[in-house]
């Protein structure tokens, strides 16, 4: 076992149905489910790794990949849906080349779509690390991916002088 030692150690007689639990606990420390602490689960609990994976892909909780930088939410709830939300998730997947759930090959970008971000009157809205933008469109949304990108090329350029 390697660094999930903790979190096994939390399941100490673990059975299959701590599978979930423990996949939560992982997502929770390492902020998705690596192939690696998946070989782990399927060694701790017994378990084919194919088994933990098909349970895992079932729940749309379970992340495979990491965050990107620049984490964005798509509000997909009514309000926002009948303002626009699915325009606004197909040009954000084709502004970013990724679908919902991915995250660009430079980690800079993930891209989510959340039931609910509770903001029903700046419909449609995403988030951007927890940060609110409202009635978004084709053009707010070029601004703010160019934004964010922009600040990175910031920060490196401190970084390297």
């Amino acid at each position: 076992m390697g660094n999930l030692t903790e979190i096994f150690n939390k399941y100490p007689d673990a059975q299959r149905d701590n599978l979930i639990p423990i996949l939560q606990d992982i997502q929770k420390k390492e902020g998705y489910l690596s192939k690696e602490s998946i070989v782990e689960v399927g060694n701790y609990l017994n378990m084919p790794s194919s088994k933990i994976y098909g349970v895992a892909t079932f729940y749309n909780q379970f992340k495979f990949q990491p965050d990107g930088k620049y984490h964005i939410q798509v509000c997909r709830g009514t309000a926002c849906h009948v303002l626009g939300s699915e325009t606004v998730l197909k040009e954000l997947e084709k502004q970013l080349k990724i679908k919902a759930g991915e995250t660009t090959r430079d980690g800079l970008f993930s891209l989510e779509v959340v039931a609910c971000i509770g903001a029903c009157g700046l419909a449609p809205v995403i988030t951007v690390n927890g940060e609110f933008h409202a009635k978004v469109d084709a053009a707010k949304l070029a601004a703010i991916i160019e934004n964010c990108k922009k600040q990175e090329a910031e920060k490196n350029e401190e970084r390297n002088n």
